[in-house]
């Protein structure tokens, strides 16, 4: 039974994956129609074509292998100085500037001079070449949105799980109490497990970041605490100690170091909370944070993942994932002894995150992504702006097919460490559980 569903995960994980592709694709495709550029293929997957159909001028197909997908459009890149895709040169960098050049005109049709991606105004392409990452970013937040209000997170909340029967620094690492530590203020008060706090010194409030920020700020101060208890509400008297504490970061989470705080000594209880759309629009900025914070530190995560991968280092929770280990979470999550509701909603959230990264990470100004091309389409549009202003001649459109030789190094760079991403995946997953 856990192998069956250890399936079905990764099922889900790559028809979610399938999904992603073809929606990002599709915003290219149909922006591209939308400003009268041919569009020969739209294609779901890379390698063999297993199945294709032609409608109009596009072949919609789906390829063997589920690790991407392209569309095609005709005069990616301007043709060379005297109007003709220039002779070829005994230099590679010459080279691929004009199997460039040669690959964007190859499917060149009669009439399909006034069809071509490059004679579009700027704006125009740039719209078509981040049509694609936002289609992510759409179906991220809807995901995300899908899972915070619809399934609700997992979370503290506001109810007492354990009393602490004394006050013990955080920094002691101990539950034991020793004659010497004073009685909790949640004892002494009369909090019992499973009561649950719906108001404390006169803020009624049902989230637990609000509860634990009163009741930090609250040292020294003798406050009333209003419970429900079988069904009735109660009120209790406490006298907030002084204590140190985890400190906690500005989106209530904790990190690391110690802070003297209120402490009322509970431990709470976890549930199933839906958020309501300020409370999501919120967590997802922090994700969205997270996530610029996780590429910005790739390269610094590529020696401890070569370890990881080839050494015996350990495999860090944080470190890269590729579309393998992503599959492989998508199926231990399946296997989780938690509610089913809670596995989709795990899984939805998986498919949300890989959306997140798949925006952000096209969107970085480098050839081949799409953020390239929108670097090359607005570059072109600052410096025709700066000769319309100078009166100066137009220098035409920006020959972004000069830029090949980065863009085969950026792709190099991109595929050694999708394969060390792929090697650690397998020989040393990162887990969840």
């Amino acid at each position: 039974m856990t192998t069956l569903m250890m399936i079905l995960g990764i099922v889900i994980f790559v028809v979610g994956l399938l999904v992603s592709i073809a929606w990002h694709e599709l915003g290219h495709l149909s922006t591209a129609k939308l400003f009268g550029i041919r569009v020969p293929q739209y294609m779901v997957g890379f390698g063999p074509t297993l199945w294709s159909r032609k409608k109009g001028d596009t072949e919609y197909g789906v390829k063997a292998i589920p690790l991407g997908g392209y569309i095609r459009m005709i005069g990616m890149f301007p043709p060379g100085a005297d109007g003709k895709i220039e002779a070829r040169s005994t230099s590679p960098f010459r080279s691929m500037v004009e199997d460039a050049r040669a690959a964007a005109f190859e499917e060149l049709k009669p009439g399909d001079e006034t069809r071509l991606f490059y004679t579009r105004k700027p704006w125009k392409r740039v719209i078509v070449m981040f049509a694609g990452p936002f289609m992510n970013l759409i179906l991220a937040v809807g995901l995300f949105l899908t899972v915070l209000m619809g399934f609700g997170v997992t979370q503290q909340t506001n109810v007492v799980s354990s009393v602490s029967a004394c006050v013990i620094q955080a920094s002691a690492n101990r539950d034991d109490c020793k004659s010497s530590d004073p009685e909790s203020p949640a004892k002494a008060a009369g909090l019992q497990a499973k009561d649950k706090i719906v108001s404390f010194n006169g803020i009624t409030t049902d989230k637990w970041n609000t509860l634990s920020d009163e009741i930090r700020e609250s040292a020294g101060k003798t406050v009333p605490i209003v419970v429900e208890r079988g069904g009735e509400q109660r009120t209790l008297t406490a006298k907030i100690a002084t204590n140190q504490v985890a400190k906690k970061d500005s989106n209530g989470q904790i990190t690391d170091g110690y802070v003297n705080a209120g402490f009322l000594g509970f431990t709470a209880a976890t549930g199933v909370v839906r958020q309501d759309f300020g409370d999501s629009v919120s967590w997802m900025t922090d994700r969205v944070g997270d996530a610029v914070d996780s590429i910005v530190a790739l390269p610094s995560k590529i020696p401890a993942l070569w370890d990881a991968a080839f050494g015996d280092g350990p495999r860090e929770q944080d470190s890269p994932m590729g579309v393998v280990g992503a599959a492989r979470v998508g199926g231990e999550i399946f296997t989780m002894d938690i509610p089913a509701t809670q596995q989709l909603a795990m899984a939805l959230m998986l498919v949300a995150g890989f959306n997140l990264s798949l925006f952000l990470f096209n969107m970085l100004p480098l050839l081949p992504l799409d953020g390239g091309h929108i670097a090359g389409a607005l570059w072109e549009s600052l410096r025709r702006n700066v000769a319309r202003v100078l009166r100066r001649p137009d220098p035409g459109p920006f020959d972004v097919a000069k830029l090949m030789p980065v863009a085969y190094v950026v792709a190099g760079i991109f595929v050694c460490f999708t394969l060390l991403v792929l090697v650690a995946d397998v020989v040393n997953p990162v887990k969840i559980t």
